[in-house]
């Protein structure tokens, strides 16, 4: 937002420092980003007087004029405009001088008469695109002063940055009530003179509002007799220090009064509005309208319009129509001053990528208050500019009234809050500087209205940011809040704390933590066949790859996948700690979150380097990764698979995890045709828990504990020969099974395959004997040792 100082001094009588006055507004959260001269450009230029003009020599379209600049001595310039004559004051651009297109000014030579320099017009400084003739200056002006002196150019503009919820600040005035604010200045509103007459504006244009909830207020006023021209020097300056291109006196009012005061405004040409209506309406869908950079632009059945009686005429709070567009011979004003639903504006703007400085305040908000002033105001200058005659009344309808805000202000709390110990006197002197009214009869609960142009201020502890703002958030102290609890009240294990333990576990084993979008595609989630029921649609998404948030991490994990194999990483092992939405009526935000774990396993098991033999992941990898977390990791029991029942959406095989007779969560292997997609040329396997479930059942787990061990073990080896079909696990449960008191643990160590059979194989495994209460003599683990060997050959078809 650029603010003009001089501007800025009309509404508040502020003669400080610049820069002073940048720092106290960021301070109060307007903040500064730089301070510029806009007319920076034009500064070496000065008044010149034409003290004679002579026809060129050698030319029949150029003048030789002498020049007083001021100086000892007059200049000769050679100039071509067919209106310079004498005893004008003009622009002159001297030698050495550089323009504004960066052209630099030199002595020349044309047609044989030396040129000592440039008259210039409004074109060639930036101030207009006329280029018909030189800018003949105001008679007054003092010969040799520059030019941005003697017109009284802004030489100070501010620009600041504005956060979205302070569109109060959108304007000039808003600027000049944080000022008063700031340094307890009074604040002076623009003279009112509205002088009307001729008949009334009622009887002349009639308004209409479909909707209440899409315009709660729309006023109109009626110009007749009014001539378009250029508009007033001192207005057209102010506009061209915001960087505002000066159009007409009848376009440029409405545009100075929205920097002014911040309402946009749209003037029609009243001759060409049908049956002098206008009617605010929602489009049709799919029908076409030309807007004032004369683009056709096709609309949906969200988009607002102004209509007349028999077409559209305006795209509401965006931008008009070219059908109804103001023009040379345009004599008529039909002058509209609305309010808006932001959402629908914002939305409208976005989606034709037509964003301009009405729509950029009406999609943050206006203050509907001050909408009939803004409207006299705009009447009053296009009266004072064009000659008009302003009818009588304002046509005003207004469907939803505003209705005034109360908020409860305990100061006590606030100052509990923002850790300060002030007087309520000070708390109730900044809500009425910003022009709220203070109730204090109950002094330990006060009523606050706040103001119509303060659309920020919803709750009460926006009443607490206001007390801390003014007195300065950088001259409250910082000190760390004291927190007492006691432990009797700590039950269960923090959420964070058990997410950072499955965090923790995820690195240590090697995986890698990947952090997607909590939002993401309807197509995505409809290419692994997730149901539609139960998904949280998102309502202004920021694009339609972005709409839902996720039911599952799946899509997440294997868009991750799908990046890390494009940039040519074919050893991924990733895992995410991350909420699931799912839509649920009964809640209060009718969204349950559930905190997921995912895990996915692709490529070769080991990194590629010698002397890890190759060969690629697979469900004994996976599992592994389970069991470590659930059964070591988590303490808790064993972990069971089996396979799910029916058909999982986007995992084949699909095996479910249960713990204690719990299921926890489902892991397999992604469906070929899933997996195709996201560019995976190997199988790809995917793991899903509930980390809710598997902190509660932490919780609720107890840990034993048994002194360690005093006395040493004994430790045998056994190798058994079996057919490839015997599983290992058959084998450990004969062993634990066999009545072994003293046998501690039993361990699979090795696997071997003799060459050239296919049909049995070697394994290997270590059993540990130790007495609680003894040293072990090789005589009783002997013993021991032969009653499980035994207990194999007699119950399984292995040989040793």
């Amino acid at each position: 937002m650029l603010v003009s100082l001089n501007w800025l001094r009309e509404f508040v009588p502020y003669e400080g420092d610049i820069q002073v006055l940048g720092d106290k507004l960021t301070m109060l959260g307007l903040e500064l980003d730089g301070i510029t001269d806009p007319f920076e450009a034009v500064q070496d230029i000065v008044v010149g007087f034409v003290a004679e003009r002579e026809p060129h020599p050698e030319s029949d379209h150029l003048s030789v004029c002498t020049v007083d600049v001021g100086g000892p001595e007059t200049l000769t310039i050679v100039c071509g405009a067919p209106n310079v004559a004498k005893g004008q004051k003009v622009p002159v651009a001297l030698v050495g001088t550089t323009m504004p297109d960066g052209t630099k000014i030199k002595k020349a030579k044309l047609r044989g008469v030396k040129s000592m320099g440039m008259i210039c017009s409004e074109r060639e400084l930036g101030f207009s695109e006329d280029h018909e003739g030189i800018w003949v200056l105001d008679d007054a002006l003092k010969v040799g002063d520059k030019l941005v002196d003697a017109l009284n150019l802004e030489r100070v503009v501010f620009d600041f940055d504005i956060t979205p919820n302070r569109a109060d600040c959108l304007s000039i005035l808003g600027f000049a009530r944080e000022t008063a604010l700031a340094f307890d200045l009074p604040l002076t509103m623009p003279a009112l003179n509205l002088v009307e007459g001729g008949g009334n504006a009622a009887d002349v244009i009639k308004i209409l509002i479909d909707d209440p909830e899409y315009c709660p207020l729309f006023n109109g006023r009626v110009i007749k007799g009014v001539e378009t021209r250029k508009a007033p020097d001192w207005m057209r300056f102010k506009l061209l220090a915001l960087g505002q291109r000066p159009i007409s006196n009848i376009v440029d009012v409405t545009n100075y009064i929205m920097f002014e005061l911040g309402q946009p405004m749209h003037s029609y040409d009243l001759d060409l509005v049908e049956d002098a209506t206008l009617r605010v309406a929602l489009a049709e869908e799919g029908m076409k309208f030309t807007t004032l950079d004369d683009v056709e632009r096709t609309l949906t059945s969200n988009d607002l319009l102004i209509r007349d009686g028999k077409r559209a005429v305006g795209l509401a709070g965006v931008m008009g129509g070219s059908n109804t567009e103001m023009h040379a011979g345009s004599t008529n004003v039909l002058l509209e001053a609305a309010v808006f639903r932001p959402g629908t504006i914002r939305k409208t703007a976005r989606r034709l990528a037509l964003p301009s400085e009405a729509s950029y305040r009406f999609e943050r908000g206006v203050d509907q208050q001050l909408n009939r002033f803004c409207i006299d105001r705009a009447a009053q200058l296009m009266a004072e500019t064009s000659g008009g005659t302003v009818l009588k009344g304002v046509v005003t309808n207004e469907p939803r009234p505003w209705q005034d805000r109360s908020h409860g202000y305990r100061h006590k709390r606030c100052m509990s809050l923002l850790g300060l110990d002030l007087e309520p006197a000070f708390a109730k002197k900044v809500f009425e500087l910003e022009g709220c009214t203070v109730d204090d009869a109950n002094p330990d609960n006060w009523t606050v209205n706040s103001p119509s142009h303060r659309l920020d201020l919803e709750r009460e502890v926006d009443l607490y940011e206001e007390v801390g703002r003014v007195y300065g958030l950088d001259r409250i102290p910082a000190v760390l809040p004291r927190v007492s609890k006691s432990l009797e009240g700590v039950a269960g294990t923090p959420v964070y704390h058990f997410i950072r333990r499955v965090k923790e576990w995820g690195r240590g084993v090697g995986l890698n933590e990947t952090i997607n979008y909590s939002f993401t595609g309807s197509e995505n989630l409809d290419r692994l066949h997730l149901p539609a029921e139960g998904r949280v649609y998102i309502a202004n998404p920021l694009s339609e790859e972005q709409n839902v948030m996720r039911t599952e991490l799946a899509p997440g994990l294997l868009s991750a996948l799908k990046h890390n194999l494009a940039k040519g990483n074919n050893h991924i092992r990733l895992f995410e700690v991350a909420k699931q939405f799912l839509r649920d009526e009964t809640s209060e935000t009718e969204t349950r979150e559930q905190n997921r774990l995912g895990l996915l396993l692709y490529g070769p098991r080991h990194a590629e380097e010698w002397p890890w033999t190759h060969g690629d992941a697979d469900y004994l990898d996976l599992k592994g990764h389970v069991e470590h977390l659930l059964a070591d990791t988590l303490k808790l029991e064993a972990p069971v698979f089996t396979l799910a029942e029916g058909e999982h959406p986007y995992l084949e095989p699909c095996v479910q995890v249960a713990v204690s007779g719990e299921p926890v969560g489902l892991m397999g292997r992604v469906r070929e045709d899933m997996a195709d997609f996201y560019h995976a040329r190997k199988e790809v396997w995917l793991a899903d828990f509930n980390l809710d479930q598997l902190r509660e059942m932490v919780d609720a787990h107890r840990i034993g504990f048994r002194p360690l061990p005093v006395f040493p073990p004994s430790r045998r080896d056994v190798t058994v020969i079996g057919p490839v079909t015997l599983h290992a696990d058959a084998i450990l449960d004969t062993i634990r099974s066999a009545g072994v008191d003293i046998l501690e643990s039993v361990e699979l160590v090795a696997e071997f395959v003799p060459q050239g059979q296919d049909e049995e194989r070697n394994l290997s495994f270590r059993l540990t004997y130790r007495s609680p209460s003894k040293t072990l003599k090789d005589k009783q683990v002997d013993k021991e040792h032969q009653t499980i060997l035994d207990a194999l050959a007699k119950n399984l078809p292995i040989r040793f």
